[in-house]
């Protein structure tokens, strides 16, 4: 029979320093926190070989009394705790006393320490745990600890570590959550005689944010605050339109302490749930500050996980402030500046969509110019540029609505140059130079005028007086012509958004708009002002409006799926769905799993507006479907609901599963991508933008609008 023995304070030591010691990051953290308990106000990172080879960490606090570094370094020896009530009110970050001694056991560590009361300071050496004699030694006030050669006396562990880069990568994150703990202090961080970073103390922790994560991450920032009772909560999200592919940008703190819970991180998701797409995760800087007897920190090694006293009302704190501020914000996406983005911090990403559709838009509207420039040789056009783009006006009372396409004008006569506009000629250019401007301008002109005119743009009188006007008029596809105004009459002419205010709607500088003007719909701009702004579909699956930002691009199936979400969500919390009687009812046929997932939800789905009964065997009759999906197919319908009922592990009657059922009818029921639509409906789609709730994004977390501001399309036209 075995015997039992007590363990050797050497092997204690190697158990604990397993535990707490995983990897330099560990040595890194452990130290730094003490620096923080001793109150210093500069604390200075070095490491060489991303830890292995040495770690050392100075500061300018209380510093060690001599008569004290051998006890500093001995198994559970602390400063920090004195009863045992102490652990049920614990302000510091280290408590438990066993960080060095853990450190010392399985490295070369030199302590060095000097109070600022102290003439002389003193200095311990400890290799593998065997402890050396202090000696006097000089120095500033405060303490530092160099660590080498670290595991070099257990070997397996070692060999787990792994490379010099990868190491590195943990011990600056571990930095950075101290950094962003501590914004009052000043930090710095070397690696290899590098300086990586060096982080003065800032009031504000944007100020930290942007110094360790880049601009690009702070301006798209959302402030979060709230009190509840002794609990305070407050920090930063992020915009839904920066997201990761991980929570490696979640950082919560707890009374400056940076901690992992896996129930205020389930908050966060449900903050954003429809606002990021499945599989991304938001970025979050949020700070829990409570009297320390309400969580206890004493139930993890490293003391990242604590325990709350009341952890489900933190929880509906940080949902519940969340959600009252997306309520407040604008979450509308806009598509950034190429050029912000290009010089970003590696850790700034975009949203997807935001550089493919800024490129489609710069292509388009360089492949329409580009042509135009290299058909003109000099100022004079001969020949006007022949365009194939459709608008669509309103259907005509026949019936088939109509296309309009541009008709090729006679040929215009030769242009005068005219004087070249004063900004051009400005920085002292020589006549020379400025006539070649000269004709380069009034040819570039020229064609952009001609190209935007024939794709039915509008251009001011400004640009008419250094271009003048050569369009021709517009007819329908079948060439019946448009109605012809008078010869006495001027050619209507529209002019830009600035030169139309102050005029009655349908006018223009020279006469009465035509009537194939775009027509004019409201919408809610992405500021929140009721503007009016002219649609039109794209490609049958975008809706271009303007606002007063610019430019926005509204996905139409994304933005009918929120509105009929709503909707939905609306008529379900007034009792149930409103639902279609089908005049025979439909037998569909499922798997036995499909068939016994939908008649277990036979009730949620009645809610729905989906009545289901068995009819035999793996053979479900539908009786009605939801009054928005009546021209759905019944059995494609519960297929897809089936599908969604056996994906889940939660109970059927569960409020995820409820949602994501609301989630499938609004994306079955809505316009899809590639459907044709009437003015008449992108009136209606656009008049109801406004009435839903985070029209910004649809129920999957995509946006609904991707806003181009006007800066960035001057920007793009070298207009700045």
């Amino acid at each position: 029979m075995p015997t039992i023995r007590k363990l050797p304070a050497s092997v204690v030591n190697k158990i604990a320093a397993g535990e707490v010691i995983e990897r330099p990051a560990s040595v890194v953290k452990e130290l730094v926190e003490n620096a923080l308990d001793a109150g210093a106000g500069r604390i200075d990172v070095t490491v060489e070989q991303g830890g292995m080879a040495l770690i050392r960490v100075s500061d300018d606090g209380c510093g060690i009394p001599p008569e004290e570094l051998e006890l500093a370094v001995a198994s559970h020896a602390t400063s920090k705790l004195a009863t045992e009530e102490d652990l049920f009110r614990v302000r510091t970050l280290g408590f438990r006393g066993e960080a060095l001694a853990s450190i010392a056991e399985v490295s070369h560590l030199v302590l060095r320490s000097r109070p600022a009361a102290a003439a002389v300071g003193a200095e311990l050496a400890v290799t593998g745990g065997q402890i050396g004699k202090p000696v006097p030694c000089g120095g500033p006030p405060g303490t530092t600890v160099e660590v080498r050669n670290l595991f070099f006396n257990t070997p397996v562990r070692r060999k787990f570590l792994r490379s010099t880069q990868t190491e590195m990568g943990h011990v600056a994150e571990a930095f950075c959550r101290l950094a962003l703990g501590a914004c009052d202090r000043h930090f710095s961080l070397t690696h290899n005689r590098r300086l990586l970073y060096d982080l003065p103390p800032v009031c504000d922790l944007k100020q930290r944010i942007a110094a360790l994560f880049g601009e690009q991450v702070v301006r798209d920032l959302i402030a979060v605050e709230s009190r509840d009772e002794q609990v305070r909560l407050w920090g930063y999200v992020g915009h839904p339109n920066q997201t990761r592919a991980n929570n490696r940008m979640q950082y919560l703190f707890l009374n400056g302490r940076h901690i992992r819970d896996r129930s205020l991180q389930h908050a966060l998701a449900e903050a954003y749930r429809g606002l990021i797409t499945t599989g991304r995760y938001p970025i979050s800087f949020l700070t829990f500050e409570m009297p320390p007897e309400l969580v206890d920190v004493n139930v993890h090694p490293t003391k990242l996980e604590v325990r709350f006293q009341d952890g489900g009302r933190l929880y509906s704190q940080l949902l519940g402030t969340l959600r009252t501020r997306f309520l407040k914000a604008d979450l509308t996406h806009r598509l950034e500046p190429a050029a912000s983005v290009a010089g970003g911090r590696p850790g700034a990403t975009p949203h997807p969509a935001a550089d493919e559709l800024r490129a489609e838009l710069v292509a388009w509207a360089k492949g329409q110019l580009a042509p135009a420039l290299q058909a003109v040789p000099g100022p004079t056009v001969s020949q006007p540029l022949q365009a194939a783009h459709t608008v669509s006006p309103p259907p005509p009372a026949s019936g088939t609505p109509l296309r309009l396409v541009p008709v090729a004008p006679a040929p215009s006569p030769a242009l005068p140059a005219p004087s070249l506009p004063s900004e051009q000629v400005q920085g002292g250019d020589s006549p020379t130079r400025a006539a070649e401007g000269t004709a380069e301008a009034v040819a570039a002109a020229a064609a952009e005028r001609r190209v935007i005119a024939e794709v039915g743009m509008s251009f001011g009188q400004s640009e008419r007086a250094r271009c003048p006007s050569s369009g021709g008029p517009l007819a329908y596809s079948d060439q019946r012509p448009l109605p012809a105004a008078s010869d006495a009459s001027p050619q209507p002419s529209p002019a830009w958004p600035d030169e139309a205010a102050g005029r009655a709607e349908g006018e223009s500088i020279e006469g009465p708009r035509p009537s194939t003007a775009p027509q004019r719909l409201p919408l809610t701009s992405a500021t929140g002002t009721a503007g009016r702004v002219a649609a039109l579909q794209v490609h049958n699956r975008y809706l271009v409006a303007e606002s007063e930002e610019g430019v926005v691009v509204i996905d139409q199936h994304a933005l009918h799926e929120r509105i009929l979400y709503e909707q939905l969500r609306a008529s379900l919390a007034g009792g149930t769905v409103e639902s279609q009687r089908l005049l025979i009812p439909e037998p569909v046929d499922l798997t036995p799993a499909e068939a016994s997932g939908v008649l277990e939800s036979a009730g949620l789905l009645a809610r729905l507006g989906l009545e289901v009964e068995p009819f035999g065997g793996d053979t479900v009759l539908v009786h009605s479907v939801p009054a928005l999906l009546s021209g759905a197919h019944p059995g494609e319908l519960l297929r897809s609901l089936a599908e969604l009922l056996l994906s889940r592990d939660r109970p059927p009657e569960g409020r995820d599963l409820l949602d994501g059922l609301l989630h499938q009818l609004a994306c079955k029921a809505a316009v899809k991508a590639g459907d044709p639509l009437h003015p008449e409906e992108i009136a209606a789609l656009l008049a109801q933008r406004h009435l839903a709730a985070d029209a910004h994004h649809c129920p999957h977390g995509r946006p609904t609008a991707l806003v181009l501001t006007r800066q960035e399309l001057d920007r793009q036209f070298r207009r700045t």
